[in-house]
């Protein structure tokens, strides 16, 4: 079972920037895709931004030219560089690695929270 561990996150004013990483416990070069979803108070979890093995991205149109997914398959992490937040970027921030093995799997983080003062 595939571990994963967040950190970054904290409390920044609105505009500022925070990178998120995600480690974990094994090779992510074996996953399909890793990627960032969030999950607000009161609503549903929502996709944040995907890469895949490959090195394809993509992102929620709320995100888009702020965010930035990346990976260092050296390290067996994922990043996520938030830049120009905003109070509606709060949330909590969980990491995700699925793969397929006759169906789709997936891993999940803890999370860590991101909060945006305005």
């Amino acid at each position: 079972q595939v571990q994963l561990v967040e950190s970054g996150g904290g409390l920044v004013q609105a505009g500022g920037s925070l990178r998120l990483s995600c480690a974990a416990s094994g090779s992510i070069s074996s996953f399909y895709a890793m990627g960032w979803y969030r999950q607000a108070p009161g609503k549903q979890r929502e996709l944040v931004a995907t890469i895949t093995s490959g090195g394809s991205t993509n992102y929620a149109d709320s995100v888009k030219g702020r965010f930035t997914i990346s990976r260092d398959n050296a390290k067996n992490t994922v990043y996520l560089q938030m830049n120009s937040l905003k109070p509606e970027d709060t949330a909590v921030y969980y990491c995700n690695a699925h793969w397929y093995v006759l169906e789709r799997h997936d891993g999940w983080g803890q999370g860590t929270q991101v909060t945006v003062s305005s």
